[in-house]
């Protein structure tokens, strides 16, 4: 008998360096951070993540991805959600050094659920 993990749904806005980044990985782990990108930054709605990826990823590199994951709802229990913004601008902030630790409670594959140019 096997046992399902209980999962959180995330979604991530990117660009398509780190989504290449993604592919490289099979799409089953985020990169590691650049110097300048002490956390990431994964969010819990994808209207957040749409507005980001639209508004930001767009204007600065031609195009922004929205990705969708799961991850084990145990393992982020440990993030407090960070509210940013208004009622629906959260995320978790993860620590660039803590990354490797959170690709391996990724469950499944990474998947990209909009396209923006």
């Amino acid at each position: 008998m096997t046992s399902r993990r209980a999962t959180t749904t995330l979604w991530r806005p990117t660009g398509p360096k780190e989504l290449d980044l993604v592919r490289e990985s099979n799409w089953r782990a985020w990169p590691p951070r650049l110097p300048e990108q002490p956390i990431f930054y994964p969010v819990l709605n994808e209207d957040y993540a749409i507005r980001i990826a639209r508004d930001w990823n767009v204007p600065h590199d031609g195009v922004g991805y929205v990705t969708r994951f799961d991850v084990e709802s145990a393992y982020l229990s440990r993030y407090p959600v960070q509210q940013v913004g208004g009622r629906t601008i959260l995320e978790l902030w993860v620590p660039a050094e803590e990354l490797d630790e959170f690709n391996a409670h990724i469950v499944g594959e990474i998947q990209v659920v909009h396209e923006f140019r």
